[in-house]
Order: structure tokens, then C-alpha cells, then sequence
């Protein structure tokens, strides 16, 4: 029931943007403003982002509280991540770039947040198609190893998302000192766990 509503939750900003689209299709009252195509690509880009955190923070907030269902809906919420990630990478080929790939280098080579931004989509891949029990049997001690993959992808999204802001930084910063935080909780934890190791080794 847990991962159910989870699931239900997280298809909401999906169908949120869906809505928005509707409603500027029928004139209604919508938040897309002037530019609806860009207004779209900024928002699936944020949500990845707020999936993205959410992921990383299950683990620390585990280990916190001691809450174990939290661990149950990790794999699902990094998913919806590359789900989220992946509409936000088509709603810009299609609306922003429409589908004119003679341009991508002129707009990679004048926008490098754009390259910034694919390289984290490219490293969430491999990290999407071993989300599943058997990758995790098949890739044992090496599944783990992959993952920490995740960090590396949450450093470049704050870079790109930094370098995509014009005037208002308060987003960006708010997103770098969490991944900041989390990371910091990721070094400690490994540095505690190495510690209780060389305790157990002369004991």
C-alpha cells in the first residue's frame, strides 16, 4: 500500500504539466507563461531534480530515524528521477530544439549547461537499467560501486543548473548545499564504517 500511494504521488507532477498544457490548448488559466515550451523543459528538469534529492536522502534519513519502509521506495523514486530526466531531455529536443539536430552543436557549443546537463542524463542510464534485482545479483560488490554514480550525477545537476540561472540563484544554492549535506553525510558514514573495521581488526 506504502509504495502504491508513493507511486500515485509521484505521477502527479506528470499529470500536473499535462493539465497545464490542456489548459493553454483551451485558453484556460495556466502557469506557462509566455513562453510555454521553455516553461515546460525548466519544469521536468526540476522535478528530476527533486527526485534526484529525494533518492539521495532516503538512505541518511534511514539511518536517522530508523524509519526501513524509506529504503522500500528508493528504486522506485530513482526511477521516476530518469523518468523525469528523460521527459526533460524530449520536451527539449522537441519543443526547444524541434527536432533540428544540425543546431545541437551551435547550442552545445554556446550553452555548455546543455552538455553539463546531458552528461548527468547519460551516467543516470546505467544507473536506471541495473535498478532491478537480478543487475543487483548479477553485478554483486560492483552494484554498489555503480551507484555512487548517483553523486557524481547530483554534482553535475547542480553545475548545470547553476550555470542555467540568469538572475536568481536562490534555487541553485538551495540544491547544492543539500547535495553538499548529503555528501558530507555519504564521506562521514564511510569513514565511520572504515573506523569500526580497524577496531574489529585489533580486537
Amino acid at each position: 500500500m506504502f509504495k502504491l500511494l508513493t507511486f500515485m504521488l509521484c505521477l502527479l507532477p506528470l499529470e500536473y504539466s499535462i493539465y497545464q498544457v490542456y489548459q493553454l490548448q483551451t485558453g484556460g488559466a495556466n502557469v506557462l507563461g509566455a513562453d510555454p515550451a521553455k516553461e515546460l523543459v525548466l519544469l521536468q528538469g526540476e522535478w528530476a531534480i527533486r527526485f534526484l534529492l529525494l533518492t539521495l536522502l532516503v538512505t541518511p534519513l534511514r539511518r536517522l530515524t530508523g524509519w526501513r519502509q524509506a529504503q522500500k521506495i528508493r528504486r522506485m523514486l530513482g526511477l521516476f528521477t530518469f523518468a523525469y530526466a528523460s521527459i526533460h531531455l524530449l520536451a527539449y529536443l522537441f519543443l526547444l530544439l524541434e527536432l533540428d539536430f544540425r543546431n545541437l552543436g551551435a547550442d552545445i557549443l554556446k550553452r555548455p549547461y546543455i552538455t553539463i546537463g546531458f552528461t548527468a542524463y547519460l551516467l543516470l542510464i546505467p544507473l536506471a537499467l541495473t535498478s532491478n534485482s537480478f543487475a543487483i545479483r548479477l553485478l554483486r560488490n560492483r552494484w554498489a560501486v555503480l551507484h555512487r554514480l548517483v553523486y557524481g550525477v547530483a554534482i553535475l545537476v547542480v553545475v548545470h543548473v547553476t550555470w542555467l540561472a540568469k538572475s536568481s540563484y536562490s534555487e541553485a544554492i538551495a540544491y547544492g548545499v543539500i547535495v553538499t549535506v548529503l555528501l558530507l553525510s555519504r564521506v562521514f558514514k564511510d569513514k565511520f564504517s572504515l573506523f569500526q573495521e580497524a577496531l574489529k581488526r585489533r580486537v
